[in-house]
């Protein structure tokens, strides 16, 4: 670990937190529907999309109404997406002339791009023609992310509203937040991409000689309008395979770091926007709080073992003070390299710089960790916010417990409801990752896709559908995983991780706009101190831990302990 390599990590954290707050403040008054700067533009706009629609802006939802337009409309997302890469041959710019998707990858993809997860079984350039990445992929980008905030906003209501039978508006929160939020950003920022080299084209691929006479397929197209919203809206899907490893999606280090805070900016300036609607911005702050301290955790854990490199290429003579440099841009190097790692699982986004399958035992457990705490380390566009206050219910319960009272949380009697739901929503994240895992550790289809045996052939396994089922969508990329039995079983835990986890989510948000205020007393605890954070980060771990403890112990754990005995498998 170098000191610049730490000033590289801070000077990214500081821009972030720099745009909390006036992004916060911003997403606030789109979303309670107040006057911005872009109303002269953009309304109009709106109005005409209702009026076309045929939806009433000024009636709000119940929570049940809300959910069922919310998986009605993913669901018509889905179905469109899927025919769009069956009938693909027949469809307009496809320069390469790329045939139709098999069945089980077309459901797959489907699945993925809808629930925000981007996971890519398939090599992107080789197997999507422009108009599936434009029209399909793209889109979904857009909507999956504007899904997320809009349920988060809706969650959000429940906390601030009281004695109220309401949420609000998906299709307001949907449009709303496409028009004001995601893509006045990508427009601005597109260009920025495309001056520091990011193609934007619908030129046929170009055909080159290697530096040894070899014939060259150079893949191009339109990469700079999908790579802003990908991190923006934490989608994380690549025009290529290489994903933002690649010189066309990531060119220098500019590129690098501003990708990296359009990943974090928003889930970390949702977090003020739920403190302004509750009104108390200190609210906001403590959570914001809990994320932060996760967050350098991991990032100091997974710089420091990558920085430490592998002691058995030491003991072959290689310098160790290069640290574990396999698998990594030697252009981006090992600060930037673990940040990246660590945004990219923080979040539901799963774009990558560097391959984690290559990195060290411990290096490659952070990011597995990261999304097994449920991503709410600053967490996906919305899905982030929303999975912090399942944890902040839950924490305020166990709060309560212990100097026995009903506990309360923003002046609201957290009751068994609440908490049935809380643990419901953690539960389904849980058994989808280990139901999983423990299905293809058994079957000899499972078994067929680690490219390595014992320990770390089985974090691959875990991490695959740790991924899915979180919504995530980065790789150990050693796991064959394009075969009908992975694109169904990742596909499903992709479904629950998302969709299963939304319906209990939402309903804590009904359950709590009815209830009525209770004035805060000497026993009510606060929520907004340095005790409050320190026991959402514990609850947080203690349920990770018991959780997934044993699972890590028989991949990296003892992968890193066969690293450190030099013995391989």
């Amino acid at each position: 670990m170098t000191l610049n390599g730490v000033l590289q990590i801070l000077l990214f954290f500081g821009i972030v937190f720099a745009l909390v707050k006036p992004l916060g403040l911003y997403m606030a008054r789109v979303f309670e529907r107040e006057r911005t700067f872009l109303d002269p533009v953009l309304v109009p706009i709106e109005r005409l999309i209702y009026r076309l629609s045929g939806v009433r802006p000024d009636v709000e939802q119940h929570w049940t109404t809300y959910t069922v337009a919310m998986l009605l409309f993913n669901l018509a997302g889905l179905l469109v997406l899927y025919l769009m890469q069956r009938i693909q041959h027949l469809l307009p710019l496809n320069p390469q002339g790329l045939g139709a998707i098999s069945a089980d990858s077309s459901f797959n993809t489907a699945v993925s791009f809808t629930s925000n997860t981007n996971w890519q079984s398939y090599v992107p350039e080789s197997t999507m023609s422009y108009f599936t990445q434009m029209a399909g992929l793209t889109f979904h980008n857009f909507v999956s992310a504007a899904t997320g905030i809009a349920l988060a906003i809706a969650l959000v209501r429940g906390f601030a509203r009281h004695e109220k039978k309401t949420i609000g508006n998906f299709w307001v929160d949907l449009v709303r937040c496409t028009l004001w939020v995601l893509l006045p950003i990508c427009v601005l920022l597109t260009p920025v991409l495309v001056w520091q080299g990011v193609p934007q084209n619908l030129n046929p691929y170009a055909a080159a000689k290697t530096v040894e006479g070899a014939d060259q397929t150079i893949a191009q197209g339109p990469v700079a309008s999908q790579e802003v919203i990908k991190e923006l809206g934490t989608n994380g899907g690549g025009f290529f395979n290489a994903n933002s490893a690649h010189p066309y999606e990531n060119p220098t280090p500019f590129t690098d770091l501003t990708e990296m805070v359009l990943i974090f900016a928003i889930s970390a300036a949702l977090t003020y926007t739920f403190g302004v609607m509750v009104r108390d911005t200190r609210q906001g702050w403590a959570l914001f709080a809990v994320m932060a301290v996760l967050f350098f955790a991991g990032v100091s854990v997974a710089y420091w073992s990558e920085a430490a490199g592998n002691p058995a290429l030491a003991a072959l003579g290689v310098d160790p003070a290069g640290g574990n440099m396999e698998g990594k841009e030697v252009r981006f190097g090992l600060a930037n390299s673990a940040l990246w790692a660590t945004v990219t699982t923080d979040t539901s986004c799963g774009a990558v710089n560097s391959m984690h399958d290559s990195y060290t035992p411990l290096g490659g457990m952070i990011p597995l960790i990261d999304i097994q705490l449920g991503e709410v380390v600053f967490g996906g566009v919305g899905s982030g916010l929303y999975g912090m206050l399942v944890f902040a219910v839950l924490s305020v319960f166990i709060a309560g417990l212990m100097v026995g009272r009903t506990p309360e949380y923003l002046g609201k009697k957290i009751e068994a409801k609440e908490v049935t739901m809380a643990v419901l929503a953690i539960l389904i994240l849980e058994f989808s990752i280990l139901g999983f895992t423990a299905l293809a550790s058994v079957t000899s289809w499972g078994l067929a896709g680690p490219l390595n045996k014992g320990p770390h052939g089985f974090s691959e396994i875990l991490y695959a559908y740790s991924e899915g089922a979180g919504n995530n969508g980065s790789a150990f990329a050693g796991l064959s995983a394009n075969t009908v039995f992975y694109n169904l079983t990742i596909g499903l835990a992709m479904l629950f991780g998302r969709f299963l986890m939304i319906v209990p989510t939402i309903a804590i948000a009904g359950s709590l706009v009815k209830k009525k205020l209770v004035p805060a007393s000497g026993g009510t605890f606060p929520t907004t101190g340095p005790i409050f954070v320190a026991l959402v980060v514990g609850v947080i771990l203690i349920v990770g831990g018991l959780t997934f403890f044993p699972a890590l112990a028989l991949g990296p754990i003892v992968d890193h302990l066969y690293m450190l005995a030099g013995k391989t498998l």
